[in-house]
């Protein structure tokens, strides 16, 4: 049932309902019913009506925004899965190519690392094709095996730091936060030469922050780095959260992505770059 039926709902059955209740009253019922009497049986047939239809309508739209909240999970795990063939099949594409020339040129050694960067690319994309909000498991576990698993691959460590309240996130907001986490990490692995990273996902009674760093060489061309696929979809991802958000280099090197939100109110969105020189 859509909104505009219910608002029709909510205008006519109740009048028609006590006004018809009213009609037969005073035309067919006043003889055998009292005017006190009468009164009483209104205000109980309202009472029971307002019930009675309250409680269908609400549980009418509530049922509503779940199938639309589950429809926008869908619709988010699926751009996202596109988005990750399009990358999968971009960087395979660059380094066959890149295979091909080696192999021509005779530089085994050269092909043997494209291979090997091959590998990685199709290894990363399927195990982020893995974890989406129709698991039925939390974000918070999703994150947890999602990036041991990526330790686990890349062999770079990595510190957690997440407390998230139960089904805080709404199944879109989950699939958009995550997309920023897994671009952001896979960033790491191919371009930051880090050995060591941290994520904190927190929330608090004025919204909730994610912090992601590493300790790696950081930005390597911030003049170019708008341009990138990931990053504009990070970008559009922060947006779609309403989210500040921020990618800079760090005092002691590497790279902190940062995002936040406010309670209350939009966060101003705020994007840096810099260089690690």
């Amino acid at each position: 049932m859509t909104y505009k039926r219910l608002q029709i709902f909510t205008i006519i059955l109740p009048t028609l309902i006590i006004g018809g209740f009213e009609y037969i009253r005073h035309y067919f019922l006043l003889p055998y019913l009292s005017m006190e009497m009468g009164n009483h049986y209104i205000t109980l047939l309202t009472f029971l009506i307002s019930y009675i239809y309250a409680s269908w309508m609400f549980r009418t739209i509530r049922e509503m925004n779940e199938r639309l909240s589950k429809e926008q999970a869908r619709r988010a795990v699926y751009e996202e899965r596109n988005r990750l063939a399009r990358e999968l099949h971009d960087g395979i594409a660059q380094t066959l190519f890149f295979l091909n020339i080696k192999l021509k040129q005779g530089k085994i050694a050269e092909a043997q690392t494209a291979v090997s960067e091959i590998n990685n690319h199709v290894r990363q994309a399927i195990f982020n094709l893995r974890y989406t909000p129709e698991e039925g498991c939390s974000l918070t576990e999703r994150l947890g095996k999602w990036l041991q698993e990526w330790s686990t691959l890349t062999g770079i460590e990595v510190v957690q730091e997440i407390n998230l309240p139960n089904k805080y996130f709404s199944p879109g907001e989950d699939v958009q936060l995550f997309g920023v986490i897994q671009e952001a990490f896979t960033n790491i692995r191919k371009h930051s030469k880090a050995r060591h990273a941290s994520i904190q996902l927190l929330t608090n009674n004025k919204g909730w922050q994610l912090i992601i760093t590493d300790n790696g060489c950081g930005i390597q061309n911030p003049d170019l780095i708008i341009s990138k696929y990931g990053m504009t979809m990070m970008h559009e991802r922060a947006l779609q959260l309403g989210a500040a958000f921020s990618i800079s280099q760090q005092k002691t090197g590497g790279t902190k992505l940062f995002l936040r939100v406010e309670k209350g109110g939009k966060s101003n969105e705020t994007i840096s770059y810099s260089n690690c020189g």
